[in-house]
């Protein structure tokens, strides 16, 4: 009893830890998420293209935001281990060319943005939607090189275990949002009536409110000031930018293809009609709002891993990738337990057509069985990220997603090879086989990197006296 007892007091006192880094970038996470909510509704009460065009920028920018925040991520596990190995004065160095890596990020996010009308005209989307389009993420390109070094500051002190002010700069621009978008969207207090290009300037000016907030604090915080952040600047280091970018790159690139999976399907259901576009549209929305639980939970295990690995704490890193896996199984088991049993009240919240609704409640059952793998392998990949281990993961995730995925869903989902299609079913199937596989290969290449790990650690023999 006793031995239960105080494995359930360690495991209490490490999920105060996990929680405490996580909860923030949670909340993060959702002012981010609440921003584009509300530019698309408020888009759409000034009129069904501006709503149309805001929505398919979104689509286009999204991916490679995620793309540059995954790239950026590996500040994080790079400041985590210098400050659990107590070596301060060598993060400001790391972090200055983590900006160089952000603003070449903004000019390559730039360049893409202003050629997008290729992606649109390659989607074949109308004119005067592709035109407002545009005008929308042109308006929004203004932001962008704030919030790719807004991003590097972020990771910076989530690597220093201070997560809580990226939550709050992301809500305070979310409050701001609203009402610039209702003064640009309108043409209020003097200013031109934009419709929905107006969210894409609103969008951009918070983003600069952020940056400038961020950093004013790690310039002014007494803990950032020891650090030496903005006492000098570095030029580029080619040997420390490449070694950041073999760390971050491969990161960006997981969260590109898991996410771009999402994006392929629902191109791919596009052609069933508009009741399958609908049911879908509301399963994979919810379910997104579901992941932001385990993404957090991974940011926070990542920042655990980095420095009990720093510090030289071995052990405590194995044991925090554990429980962190543990904890974001609990937390499947909730989600999937409203998926499951609770359906027509989550689909009740989107729509009232009924149609609609008996196919989205039908997908969400498979929601919620990919709950635990999608949980499990999301927070393996948190841990190993704290242990810089970033390219096998992301090969796994490429070979899960595209080599599993989209294949078997598309023969399950759309042709009769192997049965009678079975519309957006089998493409969930595909999903679910998926994010299976991918939980699997990633606890395996966890274990395999803790024992190895460990077995470095026995190696290290102290020095005599």
């Amino acid at each position: 009893m006793r031995t239960n007892l105080s494995a359930f007091a360690r495991y209490r006192a490490e999920l105060r830890e996990l929680l405490y880094l996580a909860g923030p970038i949670m909340g993060a996470q959702l002012a981010t998420t609440g921003m584009t909510f509300v530019d698309t509704s408020m888009a759409g009460q000034y009129s069904a293209m501006d709503l149309a065009a805001i929505a398919l920028g979104s689509s286009i920018w999204m991916p490679v935001y995620l793309l540059i925040r995954g790239i950026l991520m590996a500040i994080t596990p790079t400041v985590a281990h210098l400050y659990g190995a107590r070596q301060t004065g060598e993060i400001g160095g790391q972090v200055r060319q983590g900006l160089w890596i952000a603003l070449l990020m903004s000019l390559l996010a730039l360049g893409f943005i202003y050629k997008s009308d290729v992606v649109l005209q390659w989607l074949q989307v109308e004119p005067e939607m592709a035109a407002k389009t545009l005008e929308y993420l042109k308006a929004l390109a203004w932001g962008i090189p704030a919030i790719c070094l807004f991003q590097a500051l972020t990771c910076y002190c989530e690597g220093m275990g201070k997560t809580k002010p990226g939550m709050v700069f992301s809500f305070i621009a979310l409050a701001l949002n609203i009402p610039l978008n209702y003064v640009l969207i309108y043409g209020k207090f003097g200013f031109p009536e934009l419709g929905g290009v107006g969210c894409g300037y609103a969008t951009a000016v918070c983003f600069w409110v952020m940056f400038l907030m961020m950093a004013g604090y790690t310039m002014l915080g007494q803990q950032h000031r020891k650090i030496g952040l903005f006492d000098h600047w570095d030029l580029p280091s080619l040997s420390i930018i490449s070694s950041q970018l073999k760390l971050g790159v491969p990161i960006g690139l997981a969260i590109f293809f898991e996410a771009s999976i999402f994006s392929v399907v629902a191109l791919l259901i596009g052609k069933l009609g508009a009741i399958v576009v609908a049911g879908h549209q509301i399963a994979l929305n919810f379910t997104s709002l579901a992941f932001m639980v385990p993404m957090s939970l991974a940011m926070g295990l990542t920042i655990r891993v980095g420095q009990a690995l720093g510090a030289g704490k071995t052990e405590q890193a194995a044991y925090s990738s554990y429980a962190g896996i543990a904890t974001t199984l609990v937390s499947a088991t909730v989600s999937a337990s409203v998926m499951m049993f609770l359906p027509g009240v989550v689909t009740s919240i989107y729509t009232q057509n009924p149609e609609v609704a008996i196919l989205a409640a039908q997908l969400l059952v498979y929601a919620a069985l990919f709950q635990y793998a999608d949980g499990i392998q999301i927070a393996a990949n948190g841990a190993l990220r704290g242990y810089k281990d970033t390219r096998v993961p992301m090969a796994m995730i490429l070979f899960a997603c595209w080599g599993v995925a989209l294949p078997l869903g598309y023969i399950l989902g759309l042709t009769d090879w192997i049965v009678e299609p079975m519309g957006p079913h089998g493409l969930w199937i595909g999903l679910v086989t998926a994010l299976t596989m991918g939980a699997f290969l990633l606890t395996l290449r966890l274990r395999a990197i803790i024992r190895r790990n460990r077995m470095l650690a026995s190696e290290i023999v102290p020095m005599p006296a």
